[in-house]
């Protein structure tokens, strides 16, 4: 069964959907039947959004709060005040719950061992999925492993766990979804799909071990767990990369707007979407007459020019006001120098309020920044669906080789093991997609690097940052892992909401506002960085219904 068209069952089942915390009931016949189990697991697809679907938002482009694109309503953090509930919380414990009651259904079933054991590391795969998302959020949770009957039993609302010991049982969870899943199409379930989410999650845990502080995280630097998961995330990484089973593409951009990512050589685990079918609403919201949330100067200054050089110490021209044509204001000169990725990114002429941009049949365009972005557009659909919300089937990448690249090399480059030939197999693959000559193990500094890192790591970063540019939140979490959340401070980082350079633009609206160098404000309000925003704060009813959840996070 396609992904699609096991999401499209999931959305007409409303098993679990429902069902509090504490309460579950299910046959345990049910376990025995195949067909039933496999149904069951249906709805876990959904846990991967991808694109997501009908008209909600899915991990592309609409997760906004970072230094890399402007919200024209603006991105305050996620919480400014402690909520009453949380969908955050809640909707990450139905589907605990849900895994639970699978794994623990299947260790009594009477299929055979090897069929019980694939459908027990599915439902281990989704739990430390959820559980993944939920440290990430708020630290210390409660770890429940286990089918809870009795609504007064203590666990159900028990203490929190020290979020390192969650993290210890979500590698546990995947390790056992690596040796029990076996092999799959791309929109099944995998080993190779575990390894991906090992590499991701053993990355983000080594490097959030490496960078925490007492002051802002409740807890201190660990040298020797940050070196063991790290090495965890550069041995599942390069179990992928040595398969052989997948190759970067062509060019860049392939994955994001694919009618078939199934042929994708690069592709781990898609989404897919099917005409009629599955749809979403990514490709009519970049090009329809909603103002789009652009890209910030300060990402587009982030893009290496030609020479692989960044913008304080190239040799090219680094004028980037745009130029006025017959079509509008173009900055394809300023294109042409850089990284191809920006070129690829964004549309090569502005789009804002009073000069919008049409692309090939699009809606007129208008960005907050006046940098649009462009690709996940696919113009080869029909505009009939191209054009409405609800009606996209262009696939989702969800795992991918690139992505696996680059967290092997930051993994070695944060042991500092890596090697030239690390970088050559990894990285560089990447810049030469790129149009970048390779990186050395010891590149130039760059006058931009306010991170405290080397400039190995910083130009790996760079890379990460340029490649990833609008998925997926990885932004905003790397900025946590790496403890640089206070870049999202307007206040001191002013670049973060300032747009394209529209100094010859001779007919500029007079409610823009400009710098004085010229370049657009994009946003006027503010957003100031407190240490407490590293961790959600845990809703106000799990502390007031909870017997165990009593303390709030550090400064909430």
């Amino acid at each position: 069964m396609s992904l699609a068209m096991a999401c499209a069952l999931a959305s007409c089942d409303s098993l679990l959907e429902q069902e509090p915390r504490d309460r579950f009931v299910i046959s345990s016949d049910f376990w025995n039947s195949s067909s039933q189990v496999e149904s069951y697991t249906n709805t876990m697809y959904e846990n991967f959004a991808g694109y997501s679907s009908g008209s909600s938002f899915g991990w592309f482009y609409f997760k906004s709060l970072s230094d890399d694109q402007v919200n024209p309503d603006f991105d305050n953090w996620t919480f400014v005040s402690v909520p009453g509930s949380s969908t955050y919380w809640n909707n990450a414990y139905t589907e605990i719950r849900r895994a639970n009651y699978m794994i623990n259904g299947m260790e009594s079933s009477t299929m055979n061992g090897a069929t019980r054991n694939y459908y027990i590391a599915v439902g281990r795969l989704n739990r430390a999925w959820q559980y993944y998302q939920l440290v990430r959020m708020y630290g210390d949770v409660q770890w429940l492993n286990q089918v809870i009957l009795d609504t007064e039993a203590e666990e159900i609302y028990g203490e929190r766990t020290d979020r390192d010991v969650v993290i210890d049982s979500v590698l546990a969870d995947i390790d056992y979804a690596v040796s029990n899943l076996g092999d799959a199409d791309k929109c099944s379930w995998s080993s190779h799909l575990a390894l991906a989410i090992k590499a991701e999650v053993c990355l983000y845990e080594g490097t959030y071990c490496k960078y925490r502080t007492t002051a802002d995280n409740a807890k201190a630097p660990d040298a020797d767990r940050a070196k063991r998961y790290l090495n965890e995330a550069a041995d599942a990484a390069k179990r992928l990369i040595d398969s052989g089973d997948y190759k970067l593409t062509a060019t860049y951009g392939e994955v994001y707007n694919s009618f078939n990512l199934n042929n994708s050589t690069e592709v781990i685990f898609y989404r897919n979407y099917e005409k009629d079918v599955l749809c979403h609403n990514l490709v009519a919201y970049l090009s329809s007459s909603t103002q789009q949330r652009g890209i910030s100067k300060d990402a587009f200054d982030a893009f290496l020019f030609a020479d692989g050089k960044p913008l304080a110490t190239t040799s090219l021209n680094t004028d980037d006001k745009a130029v006025a044509d017959s079509i509008g204001y173009s900055i394809r000169s300023l294109l042409d120098v850089r990284d191809k990725r920006l070129g690829v990114l964004i549309d090569d002429h502005l789009a804002f309020r009073g000069h919008g941009y049409v692309r090939d049949g699009s809606l007129s365009i208008t960005s907050s920044t006046g940098y649009s972005i462009t690709k996940y557009d696919n113009t080869d659909m029909e505009s009939s669906y191209r054009l409405t919300i609800g009606r996209n089937y262009t696939d989702a990448p969800l795992f991918w080789l690139a992505v696996v690249y680059l967290e092997y090399a930051e993994a070695k480059a944060e042991l500092g093991t890596i090697t030239q030939a690390d970088l050559d197999n990894t990285i560089n693959l990447l810049q030469k997609r790129a149009g970048l000559p390779g990186l050395t193990l010891t590149p130039d500094a760059d006058p931009a690097n306010n991170m405290g890192v080397n400039n190995l790591i910083w130009e790996i970063r760079r890379c990460r940052r340029c490649e990833l540019m609008t998925d997926n939140w990885f932004r905003y979490w790397d900025l946590v892992r790496w403890h640089q959340l206070h870049l999202l401070d307007t206040s001191k980082y002013p670049n973060i909401m300032l747009g394209a350079n529209m100094r010859n633009v001779t007919d500029l609206d007079d409610t823009f506002t400009l710098t004085g160098d010229g370049y657009v404000v994009a946003n006027g309000n503010s957003r100031t960085f407190q240490s407490k925003y590293y961790f959600f704060p845990i809703p106000s009813d799990q502390i007031t219904q909870s017997k165990g959840v009593t303390k709030q996070n550090q400064g909430w």
